[in-house]
């Protein structure tokens, strides 16, 4: 079985990772899939994502050398918090990347991942302002930048484009930089890419110092390095911000290529999940003009058509990155079946009586092929969180303004931004006994908030079944975030936005708790779909192991 992207030190790189700017000992670089090399962009991009010396760290410590290492790294980068215990910083003695929360097999004593993290909340920059974690669990990046209708980024929304996201994390918190000083982020950054000598580690792999590479015509520069046009910028002649806006363009490309297996045609080919359908001759993808839920729907019923359904054994492929066997059988299937079903489904089976096991309901936020939906719900994850802190009930108590309050008080109840750098961000915050009102609303705090107008469009067309007018529609995002892909959760744990449940056994549990909870009226504004979750224990074996078939080796 071909994995989805292959990592490996390449010749160059292995010789350089020893010391010095601008890399690390153990980085990987991606080997494309099907051999052959990745388009320059994306190479080039890679190299971006894991550079060292973009954030404010080494900012204040590089001492006008920037291609000096520097003297002691950013303490926060020397330990990795996971939950199972603490392991080494791949990037110890270095500053903040992007690579440092979204990592692929970096991790000494640690399974690779799907550039997401180990930790329940990834560690950010002490800034003496009392924040050391971000507020979510770092989700993986993988099938994240799949083209859709209404795009937005981060489990809030906050984020209309790729560019977007990485501008923003290249000025924001998670790289040290704290609301207001986003000119020293962008001119610091600009500083590096000018001043670049080509000595690093990154840069002997990579083509040389940044001001030939992103330039792109000189022509020592290896062909397979060579940028296109349309991704070259004149370092000699570009601003700050045209350099900072060409490294976004040039970091999209990179985050664009980072998808699960799919063969020639396009359809995915890595999971037993997708060899099961490949063998039985069920179609993998939609037809035309056939959304993701209609699809499932059809593929439910050819299912329950299936009269002798053949099964994915250990000859059909094999894992090397998940203690598990490459296999779909009758127990998977099982699972897909209560996957796929939905209440209307399961009435119709039974006679028109409403049977109270075997239906997940899970299609309606996690249709295959992709298995997201990429919209916005409220599954109780922030809800479950806060009464873990404050007991039960304590939820349905917590004041959240209406939207002429919030617009009237945004440092009392937004994030910090540029235009409020002061904000106290009491509702994008760790739940905890000792700060009663602080929460995690989500979406609550992007949508309609003119500090964020990029993502406003989609937003209002995602949440247009919500209601119409924005001071309507505020109160029904309390707690709603973006739903993730379920394809490869072996590579991704801990999950939900708070990193809370380590296991698909925990997950699965916790939908079901949270559907009771919803039939008894006790969750907060919860998804409507919650409540056509029928689970009783004797389904979880089956629905986790359809889940891990989803699994595939992503390295």
């Amino acid at each position: 079985m071909t994995p989805a992207r292959r990592f490996s030190l390449i010749a160059a790189l292995a010789a350089a990772l020893l010391a010095g700017a601008g890399g690390q000992a153990g980085m990987r670089v991606r080997r494309p899939l099907g051999g052959g090399e990745d388009p320059p962009e994306v190479q080039v991009g890679e190299r971006l994502f894991l550079e060292t010396r973009f954030a404010q760290y080494f900012a204040a410590h590089f001492g006008g050398d920037v291609n000096r290492p520097l003297a002691s790294g950013d303490p926060v980068l020397s330990s990795l918090p996971t939950s199972t215990g603490p392991l080494p910083g791949p990037f110890g003695g270095q500053s903040m990347n992007c690579r440092n929360c979204h990592f692929v097999d970096d991790v000494a004593g640690a399974t690779a991942n799907t550039y997401g993290d180990y930790s329940r909340r990834s560690l950010v920059p002490d800034r003496g302002d009392g924040r050391t974690v971000t507020p979510r669990n770092s989700p993986p990046l993988v099938n994240a930048f799949l083209d859709r209708e209404t795009f937005f980024l981060h489990f809030d929304g906050q984020f209309a484009t790729v560019e977007d996201l990485v501008r923003g994390t290249f000025t924001g918190r998670n790289f040290g930089w704290l609301p207001g000083e986003e000119d020293a982020a962008i001119a610091h950054l600009a500083r590096v890419i000018r001043e670049d000598d080509g000595s690093g580690d990154l840069a002997k792999a990579r083509g040389g110092a940044y001001r030939v590479v992103l330039t792109g015509t000189d022509p020592g520069i290896p062909a397979g390095l060579r940028l296109p046009p349309e991704y070259r910028i004149d370092v000699a002649s570009a601003t700050d911000q045209d350099i900072f806006d060409g490294v976004a363009r040039i970091i999209g490309a990179y985050l664009r290529s980072l998808t699960y297996s799919r063969d020639e045609q396009g359809l995915y080919d890595g999971s037993p999940y997708d060899v099961f359908l490949q063998k039985n001759g069920l179609p993998r993808a939609p037809g035309p003009g056939e959304s993701n839920l209609d699809y499932a729907r059809r593929l439910r019923g050819l299912l329950a058509s299936l009269s002798s359904p053949q099964s994915v054994t250990a000859d059909d492929g094999s894992f090397e990155l998940h203690d598990q066997d490459f296999v779909f059988g009758e127990l998977e299937l099982t699972g897909l079946k209560i996957f796929l079903r939905e209440v209307p489904d399961t009435k119709a089976a039974f006679g028109g009586r409403l049977v109270v096991t075997r239906t997940g309901n899970c299609v309606a936020c996690h249709a295959p092929p992709d298995f997201t939906d990429f919209g916005f719900h409220n599954t109780g994850a922030s809800q479950e969180e806060y009464e873990g802190a404050n007991g039960d009930g304590a939820f349905a108590r917590l004041f959240v303004p209406n939207l002429a309050t919030r617009n009237l008080r945004p440092d009392d109840f937004l994030p910090a931004t540029p235009q409020h750098p002061h904000a106290r961000e009491v509702f994008k915050a760790v739940p905890s006994h000792a700060q009663p009102g602080a929460a995690d609303l989500g979406l609550w705090n992007v949508f309609a908030n003119s500090d964020f107008p990029g993502p406003q469009p989609s937003l209002r067309r995602a949440l247009a079944v919500l209601g119409d007018t924005p001071d309507k529609v505020l109160p029904k995002t309390i707690a709603y975030f973006k739903t993730p892909t379920l394809r490869d959760l072996g590579q991704s744990a801990p999950y939900l936005h708070t990193g809370r449940k380590r296991e698909i056994e925990d997950v699965i549990a916790f939908y079901i708790d949270s559907a009771r909870k919803v039939r008894q009226g006790k969750l907060r504004n919860p998804s409507p779909e919650l409540a056509e979750i029928f689970l009783a224990d004797g389904d979880v074996d089956p629905l986790a192991a359809f889940l891990r078939a989803l699994n595939e080796d992503y390295d």
